[in-house]
């Protein structure tokens, strides 16, 4: 077998290492997330110290599947390609369900979040997309902040659609700054509960964005945390 054959196979077995990830492995996550979720509804029954157990509990497996997510959504973009499906979207409306879908988590670590908005026409644009961002950038921010800290996301409309992302976490370094957007991408800040970093997030974000020809871009004032924003363009 030569080099260029080896590297083939290297590659097909990649993948299929990938596939197996995001089919075999996400399917009992998903399960042990639908029973913990019924556990927590029977919450009055529980201690105080079980609630807290069942929280990291949460806590955990929602971590690990971002992290599937993440591997699914970077096999994608390296090998497949990023399908785009554009229709109508009401895009205060989509940013809305992303800030409400990522409050509980956000709760179980003393994080509040909260959501300004004009309201938008709908926008033809692919809603896959943008909620992968948004998850992203929301995880993020969840993820590197401090109990006690908040989180505010806007929308502002001009001539196109502005959604920021404003938290309170510690910021990049210069340093950060110039690698922020690399794949598996080690950053000097570091998840406050003992979440999984991968180091694709912002890289998927970024791809995502620039596939469908929007802008992303961050400002981290010092000591103020960082704010993300994405620009939509007009029509």
């Amino acid at each position: 077998m030569t080099t260029s054959e080896k590297l083939l196979a290297l590659e097909a077995e990649n993948q299929k290492l990938l596939s197996l990830i995001s089919h075999d492995i996400k399917g009992p996550l998903n399960r042990v997330f639908a029973l913990m979720q019924l556990l927590q509804m029977d919450g009055e029954n529980f201690t105080t110290e079980q609630r807290d157990l069942l929280d990291k509990m949460h806590l955990v497996v929602t971590d690990g599947m971002a992290m599937l997510r993440n591997l699914v959504d970077y096999r994608n973009l390296e090998y497949k390609g990023l399908d785009i499906m554009p229709e109508p979207v009401n895009v205060t409306t989509l940013v809305n369900t992303a800030v409400q879908q990522i409050k509980s988590l956000a709760g179980k670590k003393n994080i509040t979040l909260s959501f300004t908005a004009v309201e938008t026409d709908d926008r033809v644009l692919d809603r896959q997309s943008l909620l992968r961002i948004l998850d992203n950038l929301l995880s993020n921010a969840v993820k590197f902040s401090t109990p006690g800290k908040h989180v505010e996301v806007s929308i502002k409309k001009s001539a196109g659609i502005e959604i920021s992302i404003r938290d309170q976490a510690p910021g990049f370094t210069v340093s950060d700054l110039e690698k922020l957007y690399g794949k598996f991408t080690r950053l000097s800040a570091k998840p406050t509960a003992g979440e999984s970093a991968t180091g694709l997030g912002l890289y998927i974000a970024k791809k995502v964005a620039e596939r469908n020809g929007w802008v992303l871009s961050v400002q981290t004032p010092e000591g103020l945390g960082s704010i993300f924003t994405l620009q939509i363009p007009a029509y």
